[in-house]
């Protein structure tokens, strides 16, 4: 009887250990999946392009390149974001998938500049201008959003300033290191 008891036991602590493990499992994915489908962007670094090449490089604490330009002159800078491996995000337009989110979108924030060297802006999309057409390896264009930066040299100096990637009122992506701005007089 005792033998029974001590085989039944055994089983049932089984059957709640594997329960538990697969509970266990099963919330981790969901916890993953539900940060993806809020449109939280998992960013580990970015790039800043001017006129499609890279001037400016931003992954896992590493930075290369810097921002420069002529005292009167204006960059408009494009604003790419990389995983982990330093591969770009691709953002999808989303227009009707922020019903759990109300009107939040992801834009662009900078600050820590000095105006009087500098000013950096992040420019909205208004359905006309900023949009990149590429050829895809099918030879078919693709039309691309890509998030832009507007930067004016004031005077010559150099300043820095910092990124964010905002998603409602939180930061998405925080730069680790401040982007050098380098404004050179005519």
């Amino acid at each position: 009887m005792i033998i029974d008891y001590m085989k039944s036991f055994t089983r049932s602590s089984m059957h709640v250990l594997g329960l538990s493990l697969v509970l266990f499992a099963v919330a981790c994915e969901d916890n993953k999946d539900s940060s993806e489908e809020e449109g939280h962007t998992d960013a580990d670094g970015f790039i800043l392009e001017a006129n499609g090449t890279e001037i400016y490089r931003q992954l896992k604490g590493v930075a290369t390149g810097s921002v420069t330009l002529k005292v009167g002159a204006d960059l408009d800078l494009s604003v790419h974001f990389l995983d982990e491996d330093g591969n770009e995000i691709k953002h999808e337009e989303e227009e009707d998938d922020h019903d759990d989110h109300g009107d939040e979108e992801e834009k662009l924030q900078v600050s820590g500049f000095n105006a009087s060297i500098a000013t950096v802006e992040f420019v909205e999309d208004d359905g006309h201008n900023h949009r990149k057409i590429s050829l895809n390896l099918r030879g078919q264009e693709e039309e691309e959003h890509a998030m832009m930066l507007e930067v004016k040299g004031v005077g010559a100096g150099s300043t820095s300033f910092k990124l964010q990637l905002m998603h409602g009122d939180h930061p998405d992506f925080t730069s680790t290191i401040n982007v050098p701005v380098v404004v050179t007089a005519n």
